[in-house]
């Protein structure tokens, strides 16, 4: 017989011939499936504080009440299998001789318990498929005790975090829904982040196809998902090998359970094999979770088939269906128990391992028990699932306050997105209270699942609308800062260009005025805003660092010349002039070039240029010599005072100077000849006539002298 074929048993017939907890027919269980959704649903994805206390509890208290019946069917079992030593062997042919009368008997029930196997309920089958889900892997149950945070309220760095770490410190089998709804929470926000910045490259100009963009945290939690897949694929690939494996098994206990009852042996010994299998069937393992009901089932119908078989053993029979009846009852006060507790969902966790043990540890009991006994134990599980629902159904109103805080924050961003103000400022104060509402939204807790997602929608609908109204009042901004940009990088150049100027005294009055005229241009594009200022604050403080270091190396060296210069001074002024002009002027020229090569001295000792100057023009006033010639020796002089290398600056001042004075001294010589006109008749001897001409001829010499300098001046370039 295949699998299928051995597990459609469970689902025909002879299953409602005996069952205990009958399931339902395809009919029922279609009608109750809205049902058992609605209530996994709610399993799934509500959770509180107050739950996560009470599944730390719960799970205490289902591993002490699971041990304690263990026990007792351990203990009950072992004392069954010494009883069976006693039988007789009239007993046992008895036993075979009327096993055919009792099938009969069987067949005629069959018709009522098809019946009752019809009035599976929702509550049963949220528990069924509770355990179910479990019986896969043991440890997956420990998802309830995991705790569920606010995720909605967490940023996208705080989900990132969250979620490598519960896939390094969690079962990977176990975080199943903590990461779906991180995942959820994670993929809306960036969604939301994606949309603003796709707003904002389009206002730009930016063409669509384009677009790309992304964040660090963006690919961190893309490597801790994939890292999450790829674990819990390893997990369940190894998984499956063994679910097939344990299945198998358990099929073939079936097999043997279902041959028992025409094996031609002593009835002691069919009946220690039978113990056997059972024992088997309890260690061999856990099972694809889509088969789980359909084996037990059909492992439950057969093994009743199999007590069936022995219902004329009555001592053997009755001992197994007393111990089965006690235990269960103690099951159904515990259940009963729980009925009565306030603490909802630890009374659905232990309620669960209550099934379990109900369904995997206990066989049949006594055919007169077992409607009565099923039926009291459905009523106390209906009234902890009605209890869980009315609990999620208060959840739900609460969920609807925070729909209606959610509600008003949408109206409020709505609200100031109608206003369109003209100022930056105006729109900065409006982006902050923006984004205060953003905050708020995500901290007003969860909604109802069925308005989760409109609600979302219609807020990120409301914070688009408004960043559209922002981009369009700063995209009528771009076109001025970018003016602004191409007066400030036309700025940064000046000021790359002469940050190595030596020319300080120049410079320093361009650099500073540069500094003056970029805090005069406007905003330009945030993009750029804080490269453009790097760049220019840098070469500005190259610049300035320069000059402080040359100033700072400068000054030691201009008090150590001006110290020199002091003493020099006083050397001047206490030479004696031989009385020889050429031998005098060599000895003034020595003085004039000690002077210069001692080089610059502080701006504030300059002074003592003075006194040097007029110490020497009294040297030049001592000598004895012609006055015009004298005069050519201290030019000269200054000449070599205003001549520096690669700078004509001063020279070409001095230059403009004499051509000045070589231009007055014409107009002045032209005056003068032109009032000797008036003078025609008159002798040459008058007094007045003399001192013109005495005059004219004095300008004459005057205006060779500084035809003399002017050729002296060109004479030095």
């Amino acid at each position: 017989m295949s699998e299928n074929d051995n597990l459609l048993n469970a689902d025909g017939k002879i299953e409602l011939n005996t069952s205990e907890a009958p399931q339902k027919n395809e009919e029922t269980k279609a009608a109750d499936e809205s049902t058992s959704e609605e209530a996994k649903d709610a399993s799934e994805t509500v959770e509180t504080s107050t739950e996560e206390t009470s599944e730390k509890e719960a799970s205490n208290e289902v591993e002490t009440t699971s041990e304690i019946i263990k026990e007792e069917i351990t203990e009950t079992t072992e004392e069954t299998t010494v009883e069976t030593e006693a039988v007789s062997e009239d007993a046992i042919e008895e036993v075979v001789e009327n096993t055919a009368v009792e099938e009969e008997v069987s067949e005629t029930k069959a018709g009522a318990d098809s019946e009752t196997s019809k009035k599976a309920d929702a509550h049963v089958e949220e528990i069924e498929e509770a355990n179910a889900e479990d019986a896969e892997d043991e440890t997956n149950a420990e998802r309830h005790e995991l705790e569920t945070k606010d995720y909605h309220a967490m940023s996208m760095e705080q989900l990132a975090i969250e979620l490598e770490t519960l896939i390094q410190d969690k079962k990977i089998q176990t975080i199943k829904s903590q990461v779906d709804e991180i995942k959820s929470e994670f993929h809306s926000k960036f969604g939301e982040l994606l949309d603003e910045k796709k707003e904002e490259f389009l206002s730009e100009g930016g063409n669509e196809i384009d677009f790309y963009f992304t964040t660090p945290v963006k690919k961190r939690f893309n490597d801790a998902y994939k890292s999450y897949r790829n674990t819990l694929n390893a997990y369940y690939k190894n998984l499956e090998t063994n679910l097939k494996q344990n299945l198998e098994n358990r099929l073939a206990i079936i097999e043997e359970i279902k041959g028992l009852i025409n094996v031609e042996e002593n009835i002691n010994t069919t009946y220690k094999h039978f113990k056997d299998l059972q024992e088997q069937w309890r260690n061999a393992g856990p099972i694809p979770r889509d088969r789980y009901n359909n084996a037990w089932n059909s492992y439950h119908h057969h093994v009743e088939v199999f007590y069936d078989f022995l219902h004329l053993n009555r001592d053997l029979r009755d001992m197994d269906f007393k111990h089965n009846l006690d235990q269960k009852t103690k099951i159904i006060e515990r259940a009963e128990e729980l009925a009565a507790d306030d603490n909802i969902n630890r009374s659905f966790r232990e309620l669960q391992v209550l099934h379990k043990l109900w369904k995997e540890e206990l066989g049949p009991v006594d055919r007169e028990h077992r409607e009565d006994i099923w039926q009291r134990f459905s009523n106390a599980t209906k009234t902890i699932h009605d209890k869980r629902q009315a609990y999620y159904a208060d959840l739900d109103k609460a969920h609807e306050g925070n729909l209606a805080r959610k509600e008003a924050i949408i109206a409020k961003i709505d609200d100031i997105a109608k206003d369109q103000p003209k100022s930056h400022q105006a729109w900065q104060n409006k982006i902050k209270a923006i984004e205060a509402l953003r905050q708020d939204f995500f901290n007003a807790g969860k909604v109802p699942i069925k308005v989760n997602d409109a609600t979302w929608t219609k807020f990120k609908t409301a914070v688009r609308n408004f960043n559209r109204s922002k981009n369009n009042f700063y995209k009528s901004l771009k076109k001025d800062q970018y003016d602004n940009l191409h007066k400030k990088q036309e700025l940064i150049k000046i000021a790359e260009d002469n940050k190595d100027s030596d020319d300080f005294e120049t410079t320093t009055s361009l650099m500073k005025k540069i500094q003056s005229d970029w805090k005069n241009i406007g905003h330009v594009p945030r993009k750029d805003s804080d490269k453009i200022w790097k760049q220019f604050k840098k070469a500005c403080n190259h610049y300035f660092d320069r000059m402080h270091e040359e100033k700072n190396a400068a000054s030691k060296e201009e008090m150590a010349a001006f110290e020199q210069k002091s003493a020099l001074l006083e050397t001047v002024k206490a030479i004696e002039l031989v009385g020889k002009p050429e031998k005098d002027i060599e000895t003034i020229k020595e003085q004039i070039h000690a002077w210069k090569a001692i080089g610059h001295i502080p701006s504030n000792k300059r002074y003592i240029d003075g006194k040097f100057n007029k110490a020497i023009d009294a040297l030049f006033g001592k000598l004895d010599m012609d006055k015009a010639k004298l005069e050519m020796i201290k030019f000269e002089n200054k000449l070599e005072t205003l001549s520096k290398p690669n700078d004509t600056r001063l020279l070409d001042n001095e230059q403009n100077y004499i051509r000045k004075k070589i231009g007055e001294i014409k107009g002045e010589i032209n005056q003068l000849e032109n009032n000797m006109q008036f003078f025609s008749n008159v002798d040459e001897s008058n007094p007045l006539v003399r001192d013109v001409i005495k005059n004219i001829n004095n300008h004459k010499d005057n205006l060779q002298t500084w035809k003399d300098k002017l050729r002296k001046v060109k004479s030095m370039y």
